[in-house]
Formats: structure tokens, sequence, C-alpha cells
């Protein structure tokens, strides 16, 4: 059975004044490892990149692989919007941090009313902008959710280009395409986010999950990666867990998950630039019973979990 890898969607701590809490963003990334992570995905939407300037972006991103110190693969993103000439001069620079593939967003390489032959277009122009830099893509939701054409990602894959594809289209037939599309493809990995089918999208040999529950409870995730291929009623136990819970884990995100982190001893504060908060004790309430459920699911699946005091 092929191994399948957690990835985390990263945070990003802030401390009082709104400024990156280096030390805190030290502590977690240690946490996702500790927890087993397989790689780590910096400097995406959970990241808040887009309230980070390009400077905290450069910045946040080399003290991640510097800490990393090559123990997982690190990759991030490098698009934002701009011209497709100043998206590929980005590119160059964020992957001088050392980071190993560059994620493209791919709802910024069209306008969401352009067809498909126009993103394309750009995706390939794109790639002739960039060399030989090892690229991947994001179906980020932000600023709109553009679904790549498994049979597009299958010709770009075969290149030798794409290393990397992160997928939000909600549609397990979508992700067995993609996979039939770049099954022949040994460098090249598609990540699901989408937790409703996760077991079902590990057995149609996805590489693996990256996904933001795991911003609460990495080493779940983790398990999931581990034990998904087990006719077990824990399997299914925790696949109900995160089914069940989509919406709580979504509501106020990523506040909530910071939230979450802090109650189990990370010292990261619940300050996010993005405007997400937790508005009132109802919300405090659905995350303390979210964390409840998890400890007792944990217990009943024998899971180790990962000591967050630092």
């Amino acid at each position: 059975m092929t191994t399948k890898k957690f990835v985390p969607v990263m945070l990003t701590p802030f401390q009082e004044g709104n400024t990156i809490d280096y030390n805190i963003l030290e502590d977690l990334i240690e946490l996702y490892l500790e927890a087993g992570a397989g790689g780590l995905f910096a400097n995406c939407l959970s990241s808040e990149m887009y309230q980070l300037t390009k400077e905290e972006m450069l910045t946040s991103v080399s003290f991640i692989v510097q800490k990393v110190n090559g123990r997982v693969p690190v990759v991030a993103t490098g698009t934002f919007p701009d011209s497709l000439e100043n998206q590929a001069a980005f590119v160059k620079e964020i992957y001088r941090t050392g980071i190993d593939s560059v994620i493209v967003i791919t709802g910024l390489l069209a306008e969401e009313t352009d067809a498909d032959d126009v993103f394309e277009a750009n995706v390939n122009q794109l790639l002739a902008l960039t060399g030989d830099i090892p690229l991947g893509f994001y179906e980020c939701p932000v600023p709109y959710k553009r679904i790549l054409r498994p049979e597009f990602l299958g010709e770009l894959v075969k290149t030798g280009r794409i290393k990397y594809h992160k997928d939000t289209s909600l549609r397990i037939d979508n992700v067995r395409a993609k996979l039939a599309a770049t099954k022949d493809v040994a460098d090249f990995a598609l990540y699901d986010a989408y937790m409703v089918h996760a077991v079902d999208s590990l057995k149609a040999n996805a590489a693996g999950l990256s996904c933001i529950q795991g911003n609460y409870f990495p080493e779940l995730i983790v398990w999931l990666c581990n034990h998904y291929n087990e006719d077990s009623e824990e399997v299914g136990k925790v696949q109900q867990f995160f089914a069940q819970n989509m919406d709580v884990m979504h509501d106020t995100y990523p506040a909530s998950a910071k939230y979450i982190l802090e109650k189990r001893g990370l010292g990261i504060t619940q300050i996010c630039r993005n405007g997400s908060e937790l508005r009132n004790a109802a919300d405090y309430e659905k995350l303390d019973a979210l964390y409840d459920e998890f400890k007792e699911l944990a217990t009943e699946i024998n899971l180790n979990m990962v000591a967050y005091e630092q």
C-alpha cells in the first residue's frame, strides 16, 4: 500500500500589533512535523496570504524553509493579483527561498467569466515565463474557484514541470478523473482538500490530504492517511467525524483553528488579519464541543495525541 501524506495548509500566527509571531510559527512547524506531516504548504489561504505583504511572504517562507531544514518538502504560493509577467517574476522570487515547488492560484490566471481556453492559454504562458521552476496548482476559493479540467492537468503533468495539485473540486468523480489522467507520471502528487470523501480519495490513489481540518487535529489526519484502507469501524468513525463537523470547522476559520490550538496548549493568539473572529458565546461552545468530541474519538481509536505544551 502506497504511503499517504498529510500536507498542512499552514496558519500564520500573529501577535498583538498584528505582526507575525515567529516564535509561535517555529512552534507550529514543529507541531505539524511531530504530528507526522509529510510536507508543508506555506503562504496559502489558511496563512491569510492575501493579507500579507510580499516582503512578509518572502520572509515567512524563508523562515519556514530554514526551520524545516529539509525534513519534509515545502511548497508555497507564488502568484497574486497582477499581470502574468509580474506573477512570473514573483514565482521566481519566492522559489529562491528554497521551496520545492511554487504553487499557482488557478483563479488568478483568468477572469471568472473567461472560458477554459483563455485560462489554459494563460497557464501555458506562465509556464513559458518561469523557466524550469517546478510548479503546482491550487484551486483556491478566493477570488473564485477555477477547477482544472482533468485532461488539461494530465497534459501539464506530462511536461515534467507540474509536481503538485491541491484539489478543491469537492467531487470524487473529478478527483478520480484527475488521478487517471496523471497516473503514468511518478513525480507528481494530488492532495485532496475535501474531508467528506477523504477515504474514497485516498483509496482512489490520491497522494494524501491537505485540508483545513489538519489545523485543528493534525494527528487525526495523519491517522486517517495511515489507516484509510482498513475495513474497520474506527476508520468509519473518523471519516464520519470530519463529515459531520464541516460547518463548525469552516464557520469562523482560521480564528476557530487558532482557538483550538490555543486550547491544546500552543501559545497562539486568535488574531487574524482577514477579519475572522469568534463572534459570541455560541461560537466558543460549538468549538469546545468539537474538541470534546475529538478527545472522545482519540480515546476510542487509541490515537497518540501530540503534546502542544511549549
